[in-house]
């Protein structure tokens, strides 16, 4: 987007790019309006003896926080303060968040709410191709295949400029509910929730015995074919329909519609990943894509969608728990070598790696978890896994301390709260979903009284004798070097050549380098050069409907509202509210009509919201929106259970019931 000043209001236009084509959805063409919102935070807030948030200064607040963490440290080691980073930080925040942890706390507790995004798609394609970039070739690809599968993703809501790359006509879609998305495609597969590795594997056996493998690939560039080829054996298309509802003639059809297409491009989102097993449904969908031949071959592929601003640069350089920049292991000693002379200390001084972001945030507190927690681009407290109980958690800290924008549903608990600037406020990169390395230009600095997250970041680094610059363009530098070498190479991107470029793709390993906007042409990221194919089995949800839990449960996103919905819920041309969708039959079963009061209720808790009836949605199944706080909150109800891999906890699947609110259809 581009952003002008007129009358001393700030305006939103599109910008012509590759991605959107100047289109903006409704966040994007409202996203101004948070610049200078009633609500806005413009001064550091410290929790007093009476428990109120009062306004402080920064030195005060500055105080509070070393003082706090230097205790705490003393008490119970490095790892009693921990730091929780977000998707939606710059490049340069996400690099500095780990090296503020690494270097100036030296604790090994830090993640990032994108563990709760793309963490499962991301270990399928490290696993399968030795490289986790969202799509390993330009969006421009989709438009032009002949074929798209899109497993779990809503863009018509979620993306809504994405969608002007998916031709309805070429579009088959996975999903349990009849979407916006699945409504325009050709072809919509509705499972049953839970049941998208069975899919996958059905699809790949009838692949395997009509013969439309591509063996001559498959030779050249892959290996373990053969062991997925007797795995999916037990996948014969009537076992397949019993398992996920979809229809025996459907299965064949989208198989012959891959197959047959010149070009033909898999995608996979949140509704196939965020699941106990997200990691090998993943897998499944890339072990189909490789039986056809099509990662590395030009205008096909595999590739999932990210699900924040900067989704795919948020996990390449070092607010994961396991990672360093460059998406280089922390537990790899060359790496930590690197990285360690980029950042002028000993490699043993570098901690190791610790929990994932549910882990952390559910020892918060106890007995050996952090006392203390520093949060930047985050709202646990919505967004988290059974989110009441990580609430407890953020309750039991010695030390909270949140930097954002406004007074979210996590920084009402905090004992510090920062201002920190937004995105119109700083510069820095982002990188979009094609592992592009973009700008975000600042068009003023912020208000009195806010800093940016850079500052935040360098002052607390320097109190704590790890002096480290605030300036965006010097972080980056310092990204480049430290990238160097790595999966993720920015080595060769600087900001004169985005802004020549609009744009650079990595791996990008020296100043006269290209980039890099295909992967996989000549050989994949493995030691061998080839991908790899991983058999996999379909198991049950962790939690599957009984008597006492009949329905499915799942939750995603909606169209005017975003992640948590701390921002977009305070701006007032978004209008929204939670809801649960059923299906007419299910209302009439349960006696509540549209509009009315339903309590869900899952083995964690309960959310009460108003009815929406659908018949886009499955008669066994309800959903939930997560954006909302209070009553609503859906992110109460949903499953701990943890993909073994990943980490990623399973939001789109546990077991519910749902009976009108009390009071409703008395008399």
């Amino acid at each position: 987007m581009t952003l002008t000043r007129v009358e001393g209001a700030v305006v939103v236009d599109g910008r012509e790019f590759p991605t959107n084509g100047g289109g903006l959805c409704q966040k994007g063409w409202t996203a101004a309006e948070l610049l200078d919102h009633p609500q806005r935070l413009l001064t550091p807030l410290l929790r007093d003896e009476s428990g109120q948030l009062r306004p402080a200064s920064w030195a005060a607040a500055y105080d509070r926080i070393i003082t706090a963490i230097t205790a705490i440290q003393r008490r119970h080691g490095r790892d009693g303060v921990a730091v929780f980073g977000g998707g939606g930080l710059t490049n340069e925040k996400a690099y500095a968040l780990g090296r503020f942890a690494r270097v100036a706390l030296r604790t090994r507790m830090i993640d990032y709410n994108g563990r709760f995004c793309m963490s499962s798609a991301a270990a399928a394609g490290m696993r399968a191709f030795g490289v986790d970039r969202g799509l390993p070739f330009p969006v421009s690809d989709i438009a032009t295949a002949d074929a798209v599968l899109l497993v779990g993703a809503n863009p018509a809501e979620t993306m809504p400029p994405f969608v002007r790359h998916l031709d309805p006509a070429r579009l088959i879609v996975v999903d349990p509910r009849a979407t916006p998305t699945a409504r325009r495609a050709a072809r919509h597969l509705q499972p049953t929730p839970g049941t998208d590795l069975a899919l996958a594997n059905g699809l790949l056996h009838i692949a395997v015995v009509e013969g439309l493998v591509d063996r001559a690939y498959v030779a050249a560039r892959t290996t373990g074919f053969a062991q997925v080829r007797r795995s999916v054996a037990g996948y014969w298309p009537a076992r397949v329909e019993r398992l996920t509802g979809v229809p025996i003639a459907d299965l064949y059809a989208t198989v012959e519609q891959l197959a047959a297409a010149s070009t033909a491009i898999v995608l996979t989102a949140r509704g196939a990943e965020q699941h106990a097993k997200g990691t090998d449904t993943v897998s499944a969908f890339v072990n189909l894509a490789l039986a056809l031949g099509l990662p590395g071959r030009p205008g096909s592929g595999y590739g999932c969608l990210t699900g924040q601003g900067n989704g795919q640069g948020g996990r390449e350089h070092g607010q994961k728990a396991d990672q360093l920049p460059g998406y280089r292991r922390i537990d790899d000693p060359a790496a930590r070598a690197h990285v360690a002379a980029v950042w002028g200390v000993d490699p043993d001084s570098i901690p190791g790696p610790g929990p994932s972001a549910y882990e952390l945030l559910t020892s918060l507190g106890a007995e050996g978890g952090p006392r203390g927690l520093l949060v930047f681009g985050s709202n646990p407290v919505i967004s988290a896994p059974r989110a009441a109980a990580v609430e407890r958690r953020l309750r039991e800290l010695e030390l909270l301390v949140v930097a954002d924008v406004v007074r979210s549903e996590t920084a009402q608990l905090a004992d510090v709260v920062l201002p920190v600037a937004q995105w119109a406020e700083e510069d820095g990169t982002m990188t979009n979903l094609e592992g592009r390395v973009i700008r975000r230009r600042r068009l003023s600095g912020p208000p009195p009284g806010v800093r940016t997250d850079l500052t935040v970041l360098a002052e607390l680094s320097g109190r704590l004798g790890a002096t480290t610059g605030d300036d965006p363009r010097t972080v980056f530098d310092e990204l480049r070097r430290a990238s160097a070498g790595g999966i993720a190479d920015y080595s060769g991107i600087s900001y004169p050549r985005i802004d020549a470029e609009g744009g650079v793709f990595w791996p990008c390993p020296g100043p006269d380098h290209p980039g890099t906007p295909r992967l996989f042409l000549d050989r994949f990221g493995t030691p061998d050069g080839r991908a790899r194919f991983v058999a996999v089995e379909h198991r049950p949800a962790a939690e599957e409907p009984d008597e006492s839990y009949p329905l499915y449960l799942t939750t995603g996103r909606v169209l005017t509202q975003y992640q948590s919905g701390a921002q977009t819920r305070r701006i007032g041309k978004l209008p929204g509210c939670p809801f649960v969708e059923l299906h007419p039959d299910l209302a009439v079963r349960l006696g509540v009509a549209e509009g009315e009061p339903v309590v869900v209720t899952t083995r964690r808790g309960s959310a009460t919201a108003a009815a929406r009836l659908s018949e886009a949605i499955r008669p066994d199944t309800v959903f939930m929106p997560f954006h909302y706080p209070g009553a609503a909150r859906a992110n109460t109800l949903t499953s701990t259970a943890l993909d073994p891999i990943s980490r990623m906890p399973e939001f789109k699947v546990c077991a519910a019931r749902v009976a009108a609110a009390p009071g409703v259809g008395l008399s």
